[in-house]
């Protein structure tokens, strides 16, 4: 049975309802496919709240997309139009194939927000503009994800169904008359709904207002629904200084410059270690490694028998952190001590501000650097970055390829890039032939969606649980081979490896299922020679400490900027970390959490088990304001170096 016709005002409330409903269900949806995340801290969320604020986004994001719609519906048009049949196949068409779209990016986002830990925003399009394989990946998900294809099939048959067609009013005059006044009506409450509320100390709701909902920004998710976020940050200012304080008051508490003075190792004796710039630099940036995977780390199982000999070589530290959630927000703050403000670096349009980073400052006195990533050598805007941020050489696919001692695209996984184990390789016997000293960097792929590791090892290392933990337990064995080769090579124990992971990934642990847990990952410093000190340090250790850590290590005389720390030089006590997640900054002092939206703050807790929550956050506040309205600052003012 076909819906009857309504009049136009109540024709629109019952499709927007509709919407409603469906964009509700697409939230439980997103819930029930995060429950491993969610689970643990959803019996202190409010359900009345968690109501509230959807329906504050919801009607945000339906109002936004069904504005031509309502448009069609509600002004005074010609009664005649009504009636045809052109009229109502235009504006259901325009109703079912915008709302078909919107419900399709909500779903689909239930896949991606896995990999990103928020819901995707419009630079999306520019991360993956260069990437030839998306056809593919999209592929493997909708097989993966068959239920929510066919979740997608049924709420679009529900809009075709259940819209309700508009008839024309009786009169002439009810009908100028009644849709008038309901669009005279309908303007400030739609207003109102874009806007988030009537208030005028309301501004527009913006992604940062979901976390009023909830009790951590790793939760926000929950609130908000993917075409708002892509409509709040289409074309939008990524950096706005705060101004919180003076700029030379902003300075003086803190300043991302570092000397010479600065870089004099504190924390640890290194009476047998002589800085002196002759030592090769080698970074491993693995893919997805967070701690939680790591048996060294933990007191459970884990896949990585060769890293957890490994660290018990080398120095690491009790808390270590990415700066972001994805592979672009890691090149910044490893390789350039830049961390991920509001949106990744890389794809604003910031990133063409004069930047340097490790390879860039270390090629002023004589290094050779290189960079390697097994893909394309367009992907992720990774080549363009490192050549930025003073990298001399680029090696990818391309150069693999090239190589007649390796098998070319015979190696290649089909999807992303060369097989890791192979890629290492590549990598080992292409410094071989760099002169010393060095400074080089590499980024793996495999342990990436749609985690597939070579046939040849699909037994040996299959791990029941999440394909992830085959991936980890393919990659410490490739890495294990890489380091075996290194150690025959001259150069080895001239060489400080620093080993970390990009972002976390998949999560179970309870420990790690969490906003804070969510950026774990860990910081290995290995000197193959002996001399850096060995162990677990309290120091909070960030991405964007490796690079002053190093050049601190190798006794670095001329001044550079980076937004970290020397991990070797500063007292666990004055240690820090920040990361921002949906909206909120959260910034790790020590032993202490502080929760910041920019404006106010909104948590300041402990992180020791069992102790009462500190009750001063002026300190620890205002050296995060000054830390982030440094950041803006110089962003907007192109000053990242010096």
């Amino acid at each position: 049975m076909k819906p009857r016709p309504l009049l136009p005002p109540l024709a629109l409330i019952c499709n927007l309802v509709l919407a409603y409903v469906l964009y509700f269900l697409c939230r439980v949806v997103y819930i029930l496919e995060f429950w491993d995340l969610y689970a643990t801290g959803w019996s202190q969320l409010s359900i009345a709240s968690l109501l509230q604020g959807g329906f504050i986004f919801d009607t945000s994001a339906i109002l936004y997309t069904n504005l031509l719609y309502a448009a069609l519906v509600l002004l005074p048009w010609p009664r005649k139009w009504y009636g045809t049949r052109g009229w109502h196949i235009a504006t259901k068409s325009i109703y079912v194939v915008v709302n078909s779209l919107m419900l399709s990016i909500n779903l689909a986002d239930t896949v991606y927000s896995r990999y990103t830990g928020r819901r995707t925003t419009w630079t999306f399009f520019s991360e993956f503009a260069q990437e030839g394989n998306l056809g593919n990946i999209f592929f493997i998900e909708v097989v993966n994800h068959w239920y929510l294809l066919l979740l997608g099939i049924l709420f679009i048959v529900a809009l075709i169904l259940l819209y309700r067609p508009v008839k024309p009013f009786a009169r002439p005059l009810s009908h100028y008359l009644t849709l008038t006044l309901a669009t005279l009506l309908f303007i400030p409450l739609s207003i109102i709904g874009m806007r988030g509320g009537a208030s005028t100390a309301i501004r527009p709701i913006t992604i940062s207002n979901a976390n009023q909902y909830v009790n951590e920004p790793s939760q926000a998710a929950i609130i908000l629904n993917t075409p708002f976020s892509l409509i709040r940050t289409m074309g939008k200012t990524t950096f706005v200084n705060p101004q919180y304080f003076t700029q030379d008051e902003s300075d003086i508490i803190y300043s991302p410059i570092h000397n010479e003075e600065m870089n004099a190792p504190a924390n640890f004796q290194l009476s047998t270690f002589n800085s002196q710039l002759n030592k090769n630099v080698v970074v491993l940036i693995v893919e997805s490694l967070a701690r939680e995977y790591i048996g060294f780390y933990n007191s459970y199982p884990c896949h990585t028998p060769f890293l957890d000999s490994l660290i018990g070589q080398s120095l690491t530290f009790s808390q270590s952190y990415a700066n972001g959630r994805k592979s672009i927000d890691a090149m910044p703050s490893i390789l350039s001590g830049i961390p991920m403000f509001v949106e990744p670096f890389i794809l604003t349009s910031y990133s063409l501000n004069n930047v340097s980073g490790i390879a860039g400052e270390l090629g002023k006195v004589g290094y050779t650097t290189a960079f390697f990533h097994g893909a394309e050598n367009s992907s992720m805007g990774f080549q363009a970055f490192a050549r930025s941020s003073g990298f001399s050489h680029y090696f990818g696919r391309t150069e693999y390829n090239a190589d007649p001692r390796f098998g070319g695209d015979a190696d290649f996984d089909g999807t992303w890039a060369i097989w890791d184990e192979e890629f290492l390789q590549f990598y080992a016997h292409t410094m071989n032939q760099m002169q010393q000293p060095f400074c080089t960097a590499l980024f793996t792929a495999t342990s990436h969606h749609p985690f597939v590791v070579p046939g040849r090892y699909r037994q040996r290392f299959h791990q029941e649980g999440h394909p992830m933990y085959t991936c980890i337990r393919y990659v410490d064995h490739a890495l294990q081979h890489f380091f075996a080769t290194a150690s025959k090579m001259p150069w080895y124990k001239n060489t400080i490896f620093v080993i970390t992971g990009d972002h976390t990934n998949h999560s179970e642990r309870p420990e790690y299922a969490n906003s804070l847990g969510n950026y774990s990952v860990p910081i290995i410093i290995y000197d193959p020679s002996g001399a850096l000190p060995r162990g677990i340090s309290d120091v909070v250790a960030q991405q964007t400490d490796i690079m002053p850590t190093l050049l601190g290590i190798l006794g670095y005389p001329n001044p550079y900027l980076a937004y970290g720390i020397d991990l070797l030089a500063t007292p666990a006590e004055e240690s820090w970390a920040v990361h921002y997640n949906n909206g909120i900054y959260q910034f790790v002092r020590h032993n202490r959490l502080l929760l910041f939206d920019g404006e106010r703050t909104i948590g300041y807790q402990s992180l020791i088990p069992d102790t009462a929550p500190p009750t001063d956050s002026t300190a620890d506040l205002n050296l995060l304001k000054a830390i982030i309205q440094s950041y803006m600052h110089r962003m907007i003012n192109n000053q990242l170096v010096i």
